[in-house]
């Protein structure tokens, strides 16, 4: 497995399909730098391409999940676009926003369930990537922020393409506009989190008992309902009925339904192949 300064990748049982994917940079409350950004895009590729993974807990280490984009970083990297022809400038900006957009969407893209476990301080940048999850949790004490508009910039990696389609646009716009914090329990009442626990404890052990859950499913109906659902949110309902369809007709007749068939009418645990 390849080696990674900003992130950490484990299996913590060398027999499940859960693997644990955390951000690494606990004495910047996992501030997100050009290095994490690249980081994730190839721990998200190995990921998706190792077939020994089922489901993915992304969470944060230290106290907090992370705490946006490193202002020092952001800054330096601005003082050297001032410097140079305005034209050009900003033609350079454009691509470096655009390949850090891409970096989040991989996780999106990811075609095994990607699972949020959120404590602390959920910032900014934090937004963005939990957005772009499948499955999110926190602690009741965890705190929310879309804190771009504070900083005098636009989100522009994901909260405010995908914040609405979670929590509606009327919200989104409140939380973008204002920059406000909110708790979990909030982003609970709200549907940005499906569940709130009382601590980071119980937070891992529920979101670990959950993610062992949807691993012991068959791999390629995990990894069909993620790709109907990502895709059937830009499609009218007869085209979604469409694409499943098509999607099933490659798809159903499979070991895993003979598998799982065979499970329940013996009344045993099913045992599926990987993908």
């Amino acid at each position: 497995m390849e080696a990674y300064k900003s992130l950490k990748i484990e299996r913590q049982n060398p027999n499940s399909g859960v693997f644990h994917l955390r951000l690494q940079r606990p004495s910047h409350y996992n501030a997100l730098t050009t290095e994490l950004f690249a980081e994730l895009r190839r721990a998200f590729s190995y990921l998706d391409q190792n077939p020994d993974v089922h489901v993915i807990i992304l969470s944060g280490s230290g106290k907090h999940f992370c705490a946006g984009i490193d202002l020092k970083s952001t800054f330096s990297n601005f003082q050297k676009l001032l410097s140079e022809e305005r034209g050009r400038a900003g033609e350079k900006l454009r691509r470096e926003i655009k390949w850090m957009q891409e970096s989040i969407t991989e996780i999106e893209e990811c075609r095994k369930p990607v699972i949020a476990s959120i404590h602390g301080g959920c910032i900014g940048g934090g937004v963005d990537i939990v957005t772009a999850c499948d499955l999110r949790y926190c602690t009741a004490e965890a705190v929310f922020s879309v804190r771009e508009v504070k900083l005098g910039i636009t989100a522009d990696l994901g909260t405010l393409q995908r914040l609405p389609r979670i929590v509606g646009y009327g919200k989104a716009a409140e939380l973008a506009l204002t920059g406000r914090d909110f708790s979990g329990l909030e982003a609970k009442e709200m549907g940005l989190v499906s569940q709130t626990f009382a601590s980071k404890l119980e937070l891992q052990d529920g979101v670990l008992k959950l993610a062992q859950e949807i691993a012991s499913k068959s791999p390629l109906a995990v990894v069909g309902t993620k790709a109907v659902l990502l895709r059937s949110r830009d499609l009218n309902v007869e085209q979604g009925l469409d694409y499943v369809a098509t999607w099933n007709s490659g798809t159903l007749l499979s070991d895993d339904l003979k598998e799982a068939i065979s499970a329940q009418t013996n009344k045993r645990n099913p045992t599926f192949s990987k993908l």
